[in-house]
């Protein structure tokens, strides 16, 4: 199958394309590379590159193309609030008018990349569903990832299948790895400091999900029969997959032998707190997806990684490893504007 995998040089993008190349699909990749130059190692890929915005995609960019996976977006809150409406325009504008022309094109298949932060801020003390929990999207990335998940569905047919899939907080090692994320961040940093502080006092839930995990849930979007995924939206975790902080953070202890770990508590009980229940993969997907990864096994594999590339506290803190970081870096060299464009 011939898939287009927009924002293919951001983490997630440079673990799923050689999985894709590996089952057999011929991959375009589709990325405004930001972070191209991100490398913590060089990835070997070789595969038709499309370098462009994605408010700028074209029908002649679709050509041929069966499935797309769509990655691209601004990619957490922060990102997100960096200029008013800039989020809308590329998350949710820029989505649609892919899809739009997808469709158009001839594409079969269009999975999309969601997030589980249209939940927002849960006062529900069980497990969050697909279709069932109240949608409390608080941020300006949350806002556009449900807007956009509502939308897609409108143009679902028989012949153009939509699908979304909510992933948990990713972790695990990537070329282009980040470091702004929850367990990334906390394993990197006893790697580099032999440190680890909890500024909570560690009782708030947090989902994660190995980045191959997230990959083999795409791959079972593309796999399984229409029916078991048109018009649907799955949350992708691993069994027992929603931690606490400190959870997480003893994990990341474990990782790196000798670390210290540390609550202050500063911050008291932090009210981002929730807990997803992913029973619909698992249960309706079960053919097709089956996750492999723990919070042990993946930590062992980003020290594996750190050893490999003499990672060090400066790659840890710098914009390599942190998005927002990089993106202020373009901006502040005039590589790109204030409207994120080069």
């Amino acid at each position: 199958m011939k898939v287009l995998v927009t924002g293919n040089l951001g983490y997630i993008g440079s673990v799923l394309v050689p999985i894709l190349e590996k089952e057999g699909h011929e991959v375009i990749g589709y990325d405004i590379g930001y972070y191209k130059d991100c490398l913590l190692y060089d990835d070997h890929l070789h595969i038709k590159q499309i370098i462009r915005d994605i408010r700028d995609v074209s029908i002649e960019d679709l050509t041929d193309v069966e499935a797309i996976i769509h990655l691209a977006a601004l990619s957490n809150d922060p990102l997100g609030e960096l200029s008013p409406g800039l989020t809308e325009e590329i998350n949710l504008m820029g989505t649609l008018k892919l899809a739009q022309l997808a469709k158009e094109a001839g594409v079969k298949r269009f999975i999309y990349s969601s997030s589980q932060s249209m939940y927002g801020i849960s006062t529900y003390d069980g497990e969050l569903d697909e279709y069932n929990s109240e949608k409390n999207p608080i941020t300006s990335y949350a806002i556009t990832k449900w807007d956009a998940e509502v939308a897609l569905n409108k143009l679902q047919t028989s012949s153009f299948i939509v699908t979304s899939f909510r992933p948990s907080t990713v972790f695990g090692a990537s070329p282009r790895l980040r470091c702004d994320i929850v367990f990334n961040n906390l394993v990197a940093c006893a790697y580099t400091t032999g440190k680890i502080e909890i500024k909570s006092d560690g009782t708030p839930n947090r989902p994660v999900v190995h980045v191959k995990d997230v990959c083999a849930a795409y791959l079972a979007g593309l796999n399984a029969p229409a029916e078991l995924v048109a018009g649907r939206a799955f949350n992708v975790g691993i069994p027992n997959g929603n931690f606490t902080v400190r959870q997480l953070a003893e994990a990341a202890q474990r990782a790196v032998p000798g670390s210290e770990l540390t609550f202050t508590g500063e911050h008291g009980n932090d009210a981002r707190t929730y807990r997803v229940s992913f029973n619909r993969i698992f249960t309706e997907l079960k053919d097709y997806f089956k996750p492999e990864w723990d919070l042990d096994r993946g930590g062992e594999e980003l020290v594996e990684l750190f050893n490999k590339v003499n990672f060090t506290e400066e790659d840890f803190r710098g914009k390599k490893t942190t998005r927002l970081a990089q993106l202020s870096y373009l901006q502040k060299n005039n590589i790109i504007d204030l409207k994120m464009r080069y």
